[in-house]
């Protein structure tokens, strides 16, 4: 069988590498848009904390938590191990200590049914600065272990690497799908026909206008996020965990004496592809007051990326309709990153005609239809 998968970021690459690996004929096809939204992206992998009230899409970000040990394990015996991902712990800091004890509390339920997220530590504002030492000094914390990061571009090129020794191949170019009935028999990219059984579209936030054509109205748009990356020069970041404040701004740090600070939520930015004067105060602002110990640091970097946004908190998943051999994955919004490879991986799945372990009806693509845009 042979499938197509438009999008080569961190689903369309997962989609490709389990296709891939079992030994299917497999085309990769990636623009490489600017902004797209795996090489902006943090890289927090921490579901458990979210400020998120939604059941239907803790269930899939749980389960791309704790997917990510298998799928490094499989990429390290493909000898793909600059992937980027370490288990660094979390914080979830606050000054108020009514708020971590209710905190706390939750926590504490949810881990029956996930023990993948570790122990959990209520902490001080001394041990919390041990931890990550520009903390501000006011801010008690409760310390998750089995949280991580992941570096995006890493783990996205990788699998791209890993798909591509299984025999997958790599096109750069736009692709536009051909249609006959109700069945997409392939695309035309670069002024080439390439004929397939099946597509996936990992678009991101490019999918609407690749759909438009089919007379899919996909209600997808991009929200621009714009994230800082701070240098500490001759500072040991490598082991600093996640730092989850209640607002929606974040803090981790990577093994290159950098810290990754964010991001902004500009719903309706367009693709407006700038830095923002106010973007970067935003963000500042919010690391300084989180993290003071900041202040020398070096801005060696904004990093902008579109956030695919769906009709609703939960991804986007499964055929489309009419057209059954077009699967979407897509929709992960701000949470690309922590559900990418998992989303990826079923994506495949559904295309193999396996049977999945968890219920996709609630991710079902058609679901939009009864939606007017409303973004979180």
């Amino acid at each position: 069988m042979k499938t197509i998968v438009i999008g080569a970021g961190i689903a369309g690459a997962s989609a490709a590498y389990h296709l891939a690996k079992n030994h299917n004929e497999v085309v990769m096809v990636d623009k490489q848009h600017q902004g797209n939204a795996t090489a902006a992206g943090a890289g927090i992998v921490c579901p458990w904390i979210s400020r998120v009230d939604n059941n239907n899409w803790y269930e899939i970000a749980k389960r791309g938590a704790k997917f990510y040990p298998e799928l490094i394990s499989q990429l390290k015996q493909d000898n793909e191990t600059n992937v980027g991902y370490k288990k660094v712990g979390a914080l979830r800091v606050s000054s108020d200590p009514a708020e971590l004890d209710e905190l706390e509390r939750k926590l504490k339920d949810k881990q029956k049914d996930a023990p993948e997220m570790g122990d959990i530590e209520r902490i001080d504002s001394e041990r919390a600065r041990e931890l990550f030492p520009p903390l501000n000094n006011n801010l008690e914390a409760i310390y998750l272990s089995g949280a991580a990061r992941v570096d995006g571009r890493l783990l996205r090129d990788a699998l791209k690497r890993a798909a591509q020794k299984h025999g997958a191949k790599l096109i750069s170019g736009g692709a536009e799908l051909i249609q006959e009935d109700k069945h997409v028999k392939g695309i035309t990219v670069n002024g080439d026909v390439i004929h397939s059984d099946s597509v996936i579209v990992a678009a991101g936030t490019w999918a609407p206008s690749l759909l438009k054509p089919l007379g899919v109205d996909l209600k997808i748009e991009p929200q621009r996020g714009q994230i800082a990356h701070i240098k500490l020069p001759e500072t040991d970041t490598s082991s600093w965990p996640v730092v989850l404040p209640q607002t929606g701004h974040y803090m981790l740090a990577f093994d290159d004496s950098r810290v990754v600070t964010g991001a902004t939520r500009e719903t309706g930015s367009g693709f407006d592809y700038r830095r923002t004067f106010g973007g970067i105060f935003e963000v500042m602002n919010e690391a300084l007051t989180l993290a003071p110990g900041l202040i020398d640091g070096t801005l060696e970097e904004m990093r902008i990326g579109f956030r695919p946004m769906g009709p609703d908190i939960s991804p986007l998943l499964g055929p489309i309709e009419p057209f059954e051999n077009v699967v979407l994955a897509n929709g992960l919004g701000a949470s690309g990153l922590t559900m990418g490879p998992y989303i990826g991986n079923l994506a495949a799945s559904i295309i193999m005609g396996k049977t999945s372990d968890i219920d996709l009806s609630p991710y079902d693509p058609m679901r939009a239809a009864a939606f007017r845009n409303s973004f979180y």
